[in-house]
């Protein structure tokens, strides 16, 4: 058992349009890892604000039914924003705009927020997401659009730049605001960094000096330390985390219960296991079993990082393909690891 006496957090809160956060605790939006099942143990463990996987405007427009159902909020997500992804201003608001109804039987959206931060190629190369930040004047055009198509607020998600030598972020923010933003959100590294290396506080403090609407605070955020560090060094209104809550949604309990001066239990290996276990049946009541266990091996393990046994049911993971393969790899690799421990490569 740890005591935060020693570990206190301040966590300012924040208000986006008509939505207060009393902590200001996001979960960031993230391809093809925060569906609903993720979604869902996050808020069950404190995150306050949630995003949906990234959808392509495009597609939106054109009906694609994969990507209505990505955008799709249910009751219990509240508030939980939309997050849109392209480069024409016109088919952006066109598509924010049918979003903000609502689509495939859920809920309005609190926000459409939209990508200006996504660093891989494919996406890059079409000239979305982080490759906007090239151009700051497009971004006006778009967060313009955007915000008036839409009663809700409009955000963004961008971060430092394309590399150490275009560090555009402030004048993407400042860009963003003039256009109608009511937020920004930012990953403290260059889209050339991609996932390698340390996140910046003072990359994310330049853009908290440019511009008068909250900024955000993303990137190796996974425990109190991390948490209160990225907080006075960046200025930040509030924290996102990403990767620091896949298999790991008792970060926003730790980083609450620091803020409250609150005794903080790490979660036991039964924990771990229910939470994981009750993960997945989220994403199978949302996608169907065959999809939920594929899908979700990738999360699956991060459960149980560092504890004996994790590398084998790593290894078990790849062939399962139901959920009782997977309670069953639970049982066998972490309950009883013997021999069937599999060293880290």
């Amino acid at each position: 058992m740890s005591k935060n006496e020693n570990n206190m957090l301040r966590l300012p809160g924040v208000k986006i349009g008509n939505i207060a956060l009393r902590y200001g605790l996001f979960l960031a939006p993230m391809a093809g890892y925060s569906d609903a099942g993720m979604r869902r143990v996050c808020r069950e463990y404190g995150a306050e604000y949630l995003t949906s996987e990234m959808v392509s405007a495009k597609a939106v427009c054109f009906g694609d039914r994969k990507s209505l159902a990505l955008a799709k909020i249910q009751e219990w997500e509240a508030p939980c924003a939309v997050q849109i992804f392209g480069s024409e201003p016109e088919i952006m608001a066109r598509a924010a705009e049918r979003l903000s109804a609502g689509c495939d039987g859920g809920i309005p959206p609190c926000a459409i927020d939209i990508n200006m931060g996504c660093p891989v190629p494919k996406v890059f190369g079409n000239g979305e997401g982080s490759a906007l930040m090239r151009d700051p004047e497009l971004i006006y055009r778009i967060v313009r659009a955007v915000s008036g198509a839409v009663p809700v607020p409009c955000t963004v998600k961008i971060r430092l730049g394309i590399d150490d030598m275009h560090l555009s972020a402030p004048d993407c923010a400042r860009a963003a605001e003039a256009g109608g933003a009511a937020a920004v959100f930012v990953h403290g590294r260059t889209r050339k960094q991609m996932y390698s290396g340390d996140a910046s506080p003072e990359g994310i403090e330049e853009v908290v000096r440019a511009v008068k609407i909250p900024v955000i605070a993303n990137g190796d955020i996974r425990n109190v330390t991390s948490a209160a560090r990225m907080l006075s060094v960046s200025g930040a209104a509030g924290l996102m985390i990403g990767r620091g809550a896949v298999g790991n949604p008792f970060v926003f309990s730790e980083l609450i219960a620091a803020a409250e001066g609150k005794e903080y239990t790490p979660p036991s290996l039964a924990v771990r296991e229910e939470t994981a276990m009750r993960q997945l049946s989220y994403s199978v009541a949302e996608h169907g079993e065959e999809r939920a266990v594929s899908e979700g091996r990738k999360q699956l393990g991060s459960y149980f990082h560092g504890i004996p046994g994790a590398a084998a049911f790593r290894a078990r993971l790849n062939s399962a393909v139901s959920v009782s393969d997977v309670a069953v790899a639970v049982r066998e690799c972490l309950h009883e690891p013997g021999d069937a421990e599999i060293p880290e490569n």
